[in-house]
């Protein structure tokens, strides 16, 4: 499916979000942990956007993003090219159900809007739990839903009439932009979101609402068990 809207995933990103979620992952780099030269992994990165936006805060030493859509890829590497970064950043073919890197690699793992995707989100967790090293740290956007019933109310509508009927006539997929609505609306957010990651293995757990509750920033820590 994302290869399908790979040629137009940028570009509706953008636009249907009004450009929030670009604030949004400028408020990701915010939860990162002190120091520099940081060892990043993004999971389901897509084009690349989150690597990107995180190397103009200067404390990236190494980022590899890993995605199953190839199409993606190759417009996040057409990225990265043009920008000089390839010493920087790789993107290469993985599963976030079986990340291809080894335990405790590294600083940070970073995944956006991409875990409602995976099939099994506890498998999901633990695979972003066990390439972190002790003590690295866990950042995952996402979509939630609004505490106010009147926001509710306007986002779902926007949700389930405007932007899958937007998104169809601009990448000529329809169903891509109405599995977005669905997966939103069943997928756990807030607390119980929390208690997922506790239940994989992470300590200080924490969320951080964005534009009022219709995202937010999970951030959780793998423990030193040393």
């Amino acid at each position: 499916m994302f290869n399908r809207i790979a040629h137009r995933y940028d570009f509706l990103n953008r636009m249907l979000s009004c450009g929030q979620d670009v604030r949004w992952r400028k408020r990701l780099a915010r939860h990162f942990p002190d120091g520099t030269n940081l060892s990043v992994l993004d999971v389901a990165t897509g084009t690349g956007d989150v690597l990107l936006m995180l190397h103009g805060f200067g404390r990236i030493g190494r980022g590899v993003g890993i995605d199953m859509a190839e199409k993606m890829l190759d417009i996040g590497r057409a990225k990265i090219r043009a920008r000089g970064l390839q010493e920087t950043f790789t993107l290469k073919t993985g599963d976030a159900a079986q990340i291809p890197e080894t335990d405790g690699t590294y600083d940070v793992v970073t995944i956006a809007f991409g875990i409602r995707n995976v099939g099994n989100t506890a498998t999901g967790l633990a695979e972003l739990h066990r390439v972190l090293k002790p003590n690295g740290r866990a950042l995952i956007l996402e979509f939630s839903l609004p505490a106010n019933p009147a926001m509710r109310k306007l986002y779902l509508f926007y949700f389930r009439h405007i932007l899958p009927l937007v998104g169809g006539l601009i990448s000529g997929d329809s169903y891509a932009y109405r599995y977005l609505n669905q997966t939103v609306e069943t997928f756990p957010y807030g607390d119980a979101f929390l208690d997922l990651m506790r239940n994989a293995g992470f300590k200080n757990v924490s969320a951080d609402p964005l534009t009022c509750g219709i995202a937010a920033i999970y951030r959780g820590e793998k423990p030193d068990d040393r």
